[in-house]
């Protein structure tokens, strides 16, 4: 089978373009760099040098695929570049799926995420659920477009589309906001922030055998949610702790004494770079559940997903790798410092509030 996929080089995308040539497909993976390419023909996959919001860049790679993994996408918790969030993940997918639909692409698979159901307040919900806003950030926004004003639009209209929905994805080589909070712990976090933020966990390798399941098994004009169990930040440190031997935070801060001071996370951001773990848009979202089901992945794909214990401990063991190595650690260590130091002061300013009033 001949493939082409965008954002073959992310977190996701390696591990799908990966699982792709082990089963001894011909996969066409766009590039935006040299560097990419590298990666890329390094892993074994023909090199599509183009961008996705350059429709005839993809034109030749994209003709008579297939499939069509469309994965890339602009991911940044705390940015404030709104029109490069729009244009890259409204804009690119837009001119990615009509490409593949011009071009008659048997099947399409665009990969979405839960962030697009928004903040669900403790509820565990499916793909039928819809909310249309308020966002906490501009990813969710941006991608809430992509998949109901472009993706089901399309659809709607006949195009062979398969939308999947991950939730909270780890493992080794994340840079998300789940990797920087288990960062953040190994190193001997302090304080918790927003203990009642519940997230779900699904490894990435699992994640990515799900987007092929997708594609081999999945309904055309179905989404399929893949996430693993949802776990509130309180008790996932606890269970890192229970791993690592490491102790857990012992102040844990509650989310409603944090959120009015997000705007203030910005000023700061704009002098001082802190994690994206204190960014405006991360102490906003805290106390936030973004969960869902996978039921349907589950009975309708055959989708599993590995023991949290197993995933997790692979995952700390890259970050003790890595921690050894990367530059700038002591920086980044004295800027979230400050940024806990912070923290805790407001806890103890907001405990003698609280005194004064009974």
């Amino acid at each position: 089978m001949k493939v082409f996929i965008t954002g073959g080089t992310g977190f996701i995308g390696k591990e799908v373009v990966r699982k792709l040539l082990e089963g001894g497909h011909e996969v066409y993976a766009l590039a935006r760099s040299e560097r990419s390419a590298a990666v890329l023909v390094g892993m074994g996959a023909y090199v599509v040098p183009g961008d996705i919001i350059d429709t005839e860049s993809m034109r030749g790679g994209m003709s008579g695929c297939d499939l069509v993994i469309h994965l890339a996408a602009w991911y940044k918790l705390g940015a404030v570049d709104a029109a490069q969030a729009e244009a890259i993940n409204v804009g690119g997918t837009r001119r990615v799926l009509r490409l593949a639909v011009e071009l008659r692409i048997p099947k399409i698979v665009y990969v979405s995420t839960v962030a697009v159901l928004g903040d669900t307040k403790g509820q565990l919900v499916d793909e039928s659920y819809f909310q249309g806003g308020p966002f906490l950030t501009n990813y969710d926004r941006t991608k809430w477009l992509a998949h109901y004003k472009v993706a089901v639009p399309l659809i709607e209209k006949g195009a062979p589309i398969v939308i999947v929905m991950p939730g909270g994805v780890y493992g080794p080589g994340d840079t998300s906001i789940i990797a920087e909070m288990m960062r953040l712990f190994y190193r001997g976090l302090p304080v918790m922030p927003g203990p009642e933020t519940t997230l779900t966990y699904a490894h990435v390798a699992d994640v990515a055998k799900g987007i092929l399941l997708a594609a081999e098994k999945g309904r055309i004009g179905e989404s399929y949610i893949l996430s693993g169990p949802a776990i509130p930040l309180g008790e996932i440190v606890d269970f890192w702790g229970h791993l690592t031997g490491k102790t857990p935070p012992a102040v844990r801060i509650p989310s409603a004494v944090l959120r009015p001071f997000a705007p203030l996370m910005g000023l700061i951001n704009g002098f001082v770079p802190l994690s994206p773990a204190y960014s405006r848009e991360a102490v906003a979202s805290l106390g936030s559940s973004y969960v869902a089901r996978s039921d349907k992945a589950r009975e309708e794909l055959g989708w599993k997903t590995r023991p949290l214990q197993t995933g997790m401990l692979e995952t700390f063991a890259w970050i003790a790798e890595t921690e050894a190595i990367r530059p700038g650690l002591y920086r980044e260590k004295r800027w979230a410092g400050l940024a806990l130091v912070a923290a805790v002061v407001l806890f103890i300013y907001w405990l003698w509030g609280n005194r004064r009033q009974k």
